[in-house]
């Protein structure tokens, strides 16, 4: 019987900041250090990180053009991609932005549905701690919730309200 081999990929771990003590050029600059991507398999109701969705290289992309009309991918199977931004209070680490994109995949044609701007305007917006999750379906919101809070309760509830809030089914 083989056993199957994987890394189990968790959250990024929330760094120092690479700029403390420096006062130069980029202070102040934004950093990916904090950022996780988690991918939402809407028919499967899984989520997991997936760090190649930084570069559009998750295990749901590899393989598929990415068409700009959404009518252009019949049969497509619906996913989120959800940028995860973790900071640190006093109290502790929490979610600080959370925002998500929808994205379809149709593997037999190889052809899939995703507004890159969009997902860059969203991971723009997580850095920036926002949250942008409100536009989700139910069971996606359910199934993202589920799984942020089972990663680690105290930063669920360190976190804010408005993202409880729009979590909430």
């Amino acid at each position: 019987m083989e056993e199957k081999k994987g890394k189990n990929i968790g959250f990024n771990i929330i760094k120092n900041d690479p700029m403390d003590g420096h006062k130069g050029f980029g202070k102040g600059v934004l950093t990916l250090d904090n950022v996780s991507p988690v991918i939402i398999d809407v028919e499967a109701g899984e989520a997991t990180v997936d760090v190649g969705a930084m570069h559009a290289r998750s295990v749901v992309e590899k393989g598929i053009k990415f068409l700009p009309d959404r009518n252009e991918v019949p049969d497509a199977k619906p996913y989120w991609v959800v940028w995860v931004t973790m900071d640190r209070k006093e109290e502790g680490p929490y979610y600080a932005g959370v925002t998500a994109c929808d994205m379809t995949v149709n593997r037999e044609i190889r052809r899939g549905y995703k507004s890159l701007p969009e997902h860059v305007n969203r991971l723009d917006k997580s850095i920036k701690r926002q949250i942008i999750v409100d536009h989700m379906d139910e069971k996606s919101k359910s199934i993202l919730a589920d799984y942020l809070k089972n990663h680690d309760q105290g930063m669920w509830e360190r976190s804010s309200d408005q993202l409880k809030a729009d979590l909430s089914v």
